[in-house]
């Protein structure tokens, strides 16, 4: 199933969905409209059934240039408040998608910068062209990147962190493995079937596993050794109880 909105393409395929941003000719910059499309593509994957797994990639050359100018000029005439309202609806599209129960993998091709690295980092995992570069250069207009911050520190070391954001420089895909902002680097020849083959290993993994798996994950960040454990545990419980759980037991039984 195929379907367009204003500023992405949406498309089903074997329990795939592929949401694609798609302005080459803005370098896929982000702006209301994109934002609210990303919104409801992610609202249609979380009701459709069949989807196991999101990929976010982007048409033309880069993956995403971050805000574009029409937005950047909104920052600089808005209010205080209106622009908590602004941030509050890209701070609302972070938080669907670490709450989707379904694992999203950002395809990054060429440069993925400010809040399309963002966008990026919000993604559960990472594959990136050996080209591709990240970069969150916000601090060159006096900017910071407030909200990416919450996330990128979770990925990465606090000094990788801290330079990351206050040196704003792009860095290259095989750094960007290295510090683990990436998964996954494929060289540029053969990126869409590397893709291909790591999204596809993810759809035939069990869904409600990957699903608890993400919950649990994001759930014990600040949590205390004991309290996380403890939440571990109780999951455990959970996943006991899935079909999937329990046809998996009775295969693995059935070998011996």
């Amino acid at each position: 199933m195929t379907q367009s909105f204003t500023r992405i393409l949406y498309d089903t395929a074997e329990g795939i969905a592929t949401i694609t941003l798609n302005r080459p000719e803005k370098r896929n910059a982000l702006d209301d409209a994109t934002i609210c499309d990303l919104k409801d593509a992610l609202s249609r994957v979380a009701s459709d059934l069949l989807v196991r797994v999101v990929v976010l990639r982007s048409a033309g050359p880069d993956f995403c240039a971050g805000a574009d100018l029409s937005a950047l000029q909104k920052i600089a005439e808005n209010s205080v408040l209106e622009n908590r309202d602004d941030a509050r609806s890209m701070m609302e599209l972070f938080q669907t998608m670490r709450r989707l129960p379904k694992p999203i993998v950002a395809a990054v091709r060429g440069r993925a910068l400010a809040g399309g690295c963002g966008l990026a980092t919000a993604c559960d995992l990472v594959v990136a062209a050996r080209s591709a570069q990240f970069g969150y250069p916000e601090v060159k207009i006096g900017f910071v990147p407030a909200m990416v911050t919450a996330m990128l520190r979770r990925c990465v070391s606090e000094k990788v962190a801290f330079e990351l954001i206050a040196r704003g420089e792009s860095i290259s895909a095989d750094r960007a493995e290295a510090v683990g902002l990436v998964n996954l680097v494929v060289d540029d020849d053969v990126f869409e079937d590397g893709v291909a083959e790591y999204v596809a290993g993810l759809a035939k993994a069990s869904a409600s596993a990957i699903a608890l798996s993400k919950y649990l994950l994001y759930q014990i960040d600040g949590m205390s050794f004991d309290a996380a454990i403890s939440a571990g545990a109780d999951l455990n419980a959970v996943a006991r109880q899935t079909d999937d759980c329990k046809r998996g037991i009775a295969r693995f039984l059935k070998k011996d």
